[in-house]
Order: C-alpha cells, then structure tokens, then sequence
C-alpha cells in the first residue's frame, strides 16, 4: 500500500503522538493537509469502537486515502465508567481540561484509598477505506486518580492518571516514555503492524 495514511483527528496533539508512534513507517496526514479540516460528524456511538468507526468512514468517503480515526478517553470505576466516551465532551466541550480535572478530583474526595480511584485510558482506532471500515484496535493503560493534579506534559487528563509502575502521572512523563506505553501507542502500534499484512490501493 502507499505510506501515505490520513488520521482525522483535529486534535494537534494526538496528530503529534500518531506521527510519532508510525515514525518512518508511514507518513501520517492531518486533514489539514489535504483540505477536510471544516468537515466534521457527530461522535453519536456508545463505545469507542463505535466512535472511531463513525469518524473512519465519514472521512473516508471524501479521500481516496486509507483513513485512521481514533477514539479514546478515560474511564473512572467509582464514577460508573465517566467520563469514558465523552470524555472530550464531559462537562461542556467549552469547560478547559484543567477545570474538567479539578472537578473529576472534588467528586473523588469521598475515595480516600487507592483502590477505590482505580481508572485506565482506553483507545480504539479504526482503518477504513473509501467507505468501508477493514480493521480495527484497542488498546488500553491500567491506573488510578491522582489526589492532586501533577505534571505539565501531555494533555486532557494526563495530569491525574497515575500510572504506578512508574510511579508518575502520564503529564510527568517525558512525551517519548508516554508514546512508548500509552493506551494510544498500543492501539496504534498494533494497527500499524497489521497495516503492512492488509493488501489495499489507495
């Protein structure tokens, strides 16, 4: 297949992450680039899965491009799974990650222990081509809720994801140790594998 792969995101950080993760394997697009960046469609699904779905094959009918669309969010135990997949839209899309952060943080207070603020992110990203989705992968991280935010990297909830096998949340992270053990690198490097065994023309 050609090496030229458009991921519809506008998010310019994940855009980043995903260039990052495919590396020199495949030149990753951002709608931007070929001109789709006004286009948009309604993340209606109920699971992730369903999300990145929605957003692949809307895209792919305005390209002759494989498209990647991806969907992810976290997804917190003592709040019944919120903000999960809304979680870009959670509380208001207009409402900062920061502020988002410090409201998920007042209704943990009553989780004192550890245990109880289990968490993980979860990413599933999808191919599709000219209107037909071909493969689809999940990927996700185990972690708890900071008691406090902590950390200027990353974005959205990095900074009150604990990641506790290095003692550190996703935002104290370096971005090159992130994009080696997020929930978006297991996706995605798991896609792009599976990519160079599906036979397809763009």
């Amino acid at each position: 297949m050609d090496k030229k792969i458009l991921f519809a995101t506008k998010n310019p950080d994940k855009l980043r992450e995903v260039k990052e993760i495919a590396g020199d394997r495949f030149k990753i697009l951002g709608l931007k680039d070929i001109g789709l960046e006004s286009l948009s469609v309604e993340e209606n699904g109920s699971s992730f899965e369903k999300n990145a779905k929605i957003k692949a094959l809307f895209y792919s009918k305005y390209t002759d491009l494989p498209v990647l669309a991806d969907d992810s969010g976290l997804v917190i135990d003592f709040l019944n799974g919120e903000p999960g997949v809304y979680s870009a839209r959670y509380l208001g899309e207009t409402l900062s990650y920061d502020d988002k952060c410090k409201i998920i943080l007042k209704k943990m207070k009553e989780a004192k222990k550890k245990d109880l603020r289990s968490a993980r992110f979860v990413c599933v990203c999808c191919l599709a081509l000219k209107g037909r989705v071909l493969v689809c992968k999940e990927g996700r991280v185990e972690g708890y809720i900071a008691y406090s935010p902590s950390g200027k990297n990353g974005f959205g909830y990095d900074p009150i994801f604990f990641y506790p096998e290095l003692n550190m949340t996703f935002a104290d992270m370096p971005e090159d140790t992130k994009n080696r053990i997020s929930h978006r690198f297991k996706a995605f490097s798991q896609m792009f594998g599976e990519i160079k065994n599906i036979k397809i023309t763009p």
